[in-house]
């Protein structure tokens, strides 16, 4: 009788133990329900690698493009537009009321297509800005860094520009479009045109027409203006 209990104990534990193996193999795998970390892919990273966050530019318009470069002396000045805004505006090694400072130049300067310049923003982060054809649309110039320029990169003059930088050469004391004053210079100012050589008044009303070109506004002219006639009159002495 025990031999036959002990028999059919055991068949009753066989068969539940292969019971249990097949329920094992038959169950269906766990699908990803997000809260078991998964391993990463490759496409995971495809939106960094496109629009990495270390080479993107956080705060500074990326429609910010080269229009101009002026040089005086040793000193260089770079015309910046922006597309979304339609303003230019005047950067140099001086830094502007935005904070941004003018820190590299490169490219050929007989070749307006290779210019380019490194501008330092506000935050020190520092950012490439290449020349590209500035929109016909004429520009509104925001607050820029003081000092002077020239005109000598800016597109040719035309034949009407050209006869107005000789005719204000001569005809100092009335002014001209691009010296950045509303009517006649101030008489400090043409004190100071007075002492200068017609041919030297020539060159900077070439170089203050070259600027207008290029977009500057008024105030920056006048600016740029005043600094040629008083670096042209120390030359004189």
């Amino acid at each position: 009788m025990r031999l036959e209990q002990s028999a059919l104990l055991m068949s009753f534990c066989f068969c539940a133990t292969f019971a249990g193996a097949e329920a094992t193999q038959q169950t269906p795998p766990v699908t990803d329900d997000g809260a078991i970390p998964q391993a990463m892919r490759g496409e995971d990273f495809e939106a960094l690698l496109t629009n990495s966050p270390f080479t993107r530019s956080l705060g500074f318009s990326d429609s910010m493009i080269l229009t101009g470069l002026a040089h005086i002396d040793d000193d260089v000045f770079a015309t910046l537009f922006d597309t979304k805004t339609m303003e230019s505006h005047v950067v140099s090694k001086t830094a502007n009321t935005k904070g941004w400072q003018l820190v590299g130049v490169g490219g050929n300067a007989a070749i307006m297509q290779t210019w380019s310049v490194k501008i330092q923003i506000a935050g020190g982060e520092v950012i490439s800005v290449r020349y590209q054809q500035p929109p016909k649309k004429t520009v509104r110039v925001a607050s820029g860094g003081s000092g002077g320029g020239s005109g000598g990169n800016s597109p040719p003059l035309s034949s009407s520009q050209v006869e107005e930088a000789k005719n204000a050469a001569v005809n100092y004391k009335e002014g001209f479009t691009s010296d950045g004053y509303p009517k006649a210079p101030p008489p400090e100012m043409v004190a100071k045109l007075s002492r200068l050589s017609v041919s030297q008044r020539e060159d900077i009303n070439r170089q203050m027409l070259g600027l207008r070109n290029q977009g500057l506004g008024m105030d920056e002219r006048r600016k740029i203006y005043e600094n040629l006639v008083e670096r042209s009159g120390q030359g004189r002495r």
